[in-house]
């Protein structure tokens, strides 16, 4: 079975083609930047340039996008044309093709505003039942996108998962606060409390959904690193993380300390991925207690991929505020 990767210079592109390339898959990669990953050079926007690459292909892996870092930089027609256009062209190609899978990438940025609660509310809970609120053009872009995706599956039986992923980029925060107070490492060994995954385990999702597409016709899950928090921590969450981390890895504490680390003091929203791993049988390795155990043996917490991958960027220029622009 051939299989499309969009994206594929990008960083989860990358790991896709790597990974399945590594499996001895038959998989060709589409992006407008070339690169050993790149089969066709071009826009998912060019529709005659989709059609051309989609030819014997079986499933698809549509992670191509602009991203939220490229709101500072792009308008919001580009975001449209590529992400929301983008999209429609692949998804008509691959109904007309009657492929067996479409797995499209999306975010948990979808979410937008329900991610921050009212000052003094508990941390939200987000699962796939919360109704995203977008709050720029690239959450608009990915719903928008996730609604045809849904459509086509409605309508036109196109196997579709949606994968809404969270955090699993390299680079430094694009805050400048958690930047000062936190080296890189610390930060995202945090956030792989709530918010993060291991690109590892981002592509293994996707290599899950693609097996479960035709059974399921259509799908929507998060794809986060497994929490260890509940609901009935959500209040506390907001006004005393570390307590809350403490009292479930004890030895935390101590393991921290010898680096110089510190917990988050408060955590606004907690990524719930169990319906991930139980409807997909999908089965992350990188999660909080995994850095523990890395930091136990003085070893890095990220996965080989990821090392190997490492950082990309989102833009050509280098810029001298942080890793990249903020709208």
């Amino acid at each position: 079975m051939t299989i499309l990767v969009t994206g594929s210079a990008g960083h989860l592109g990358e790991a896709l083609m790597r990974v399945l390339r590594g499996a001895g898959r038959t998989v060709r990669g589409i992006d407008i930047k070339a690169s050993d990953f790149t089969d066709h050079v071009g826009s998912v926007a060019d529709s005659a340039l989709v059609r051309h690459a989609i030819k014997g292909v079986r499933a698809i892996i549509h992670a191509a996008t602009l991203h939220k870092p490229h709101v500072a930089t792009h308008g919001y027609s580009e975001f449209v044309e590529t992400n929301i256009n983008g999209t429609l062209n692949l998804l008509e190609a691959a109904a007309d093709a009657g492929v067996d899978a479409f797995v499209f990438t999306s975010t948990t940025s979808a979410f937008g505003s329900a991610l921050t609660p009212e000052p003094g509310a508990p941390a939200a809970w987000i699962t796939e039942d919360v109704t995203p609120v977008p709050r720029n053009i690239y959450g608009v872009s990915k719903v928008a996108a996730e609604a045809l995706c849904e459509l086509f599956a409605r309508r036109h039986g196109l196997p579709v998962v949606i994968l809404r992923t969270s955090r699993f980029f390299p680079e430094a925060d694009d805050d400048a606060g958690i930047r000062g107070r936190y080296e890189t490492a610390n930060a995202q060994a945090n956030e792989l409390l709530y918010r993060r995954a291991d690109i590892e385990d981002v592509v293994s999702a996707h290599l899950a959904a693609l097996e479960k597409a035709k059974e399921f016709g259509f799908g929507r899950y998060i794809v986060s690193a497994p929490t260890p928090f509940s609901p009935g921590d959500i209040q506390e969450l907001r006004t005393d993380a570390p307590s809350v981390v403490r009292r479930r890895f004890p030895d935390c504490e101590a393991l921290y300390a010898e680096r110089g680390w510190k917990l988050f003091p408060s955590i606004d929203r907690v990524y719930v991925s169990a319906l991930a791993t139980a409807s997909l049988g999908w089965k992350p390795k990188y999660n909080f207690r995994h850095v523990l155990s890395c930091l136990r043996r003085n070893e890095d917490f990220r996965s080989p991929l990821a090392r190997e991958i490492g950082s990309k960027g989102y833009h050509e220029t280098v810029f001298a505020d942080g890793p990249y622009p903020v709208a």
